[in-house]
């Protein structure tokens, strides 16, 4: 019987970015579509989902006068988004062992959507991290005409699954 691709692995390129800000163990998964949006997501290797921790609050509130879900976009050019840089902080996280994570965006470009879902059902975060539990959309910045894949998010320390598992493996035999 043939096994099928699901959707994500059809049609993202999985990326990750490990220990995002210099803290060990912060790592995300950026799927980029082939149409180069990006969805930004918590990595399997991530401090939070490795200690049978459970997530009681996903806090879009980064600082004092900025929420991510007051995003207001409109138009094909995405009027209104909200920019974002590499270390553009998304939203915070906070495990019922009072411990907290800022996950970043990773991605230089516009805020296209926030999972709203992950309010009301944090926990979602780690039961379906790629799919259900994403944190947010990005489109990112365009560079240049030059339609190269040699580097899918210019200015951006990426790894492609493989070399992310080698870093993985290599991080867990210290």
């Amino acid at each position: 019987m043939q096994r099928y691709l699901q959707f994500v692995d059809r049609y993202f390129t999985p990326l990750y970015r490990i220990n995002v800000r210099g803290k060990p163990q912060e790592d995300l998964l950026i799927l980029q579509h082939s149409n180069k949006i990006c969805v930004v997501a918590v990595a399997p290797s991530h401090h939070m989902l490795q200690c049978d921790r459970k997530i009681t609050n996903v806090d879009f509130q980064v600082t004092a006068k900025l929420n991510r879900l007051n995003n207001k976009i409109s138009g094909k050019r995405k009027r209104g988004a909200q920019w974002l840089n590499e270390t553009s902080p998304l939203c915070h996280v906070t495990c019922n062992d009072g411990s907290k994570y800022t996950i970043d965006s990773c991605v230089k470009g516009k805020l296209v959507e926030i999972n709203e879902l992950l309010i009301e059902n944090p926990n979602l975060l780690s039961e379906k991290p790629c799919t259900e539990g994403y944190i947010a959309v990005i489109l990112p910045k365009k560079i240049g005409r030059n339609d190269s894949n040699e580097n899918p998010l210019p200015g951006v320390d990426l790894l492609s699954k493989e070399s992310y598992l080698k870093a993985i493996a290599e991080r867990e035999s210290h």
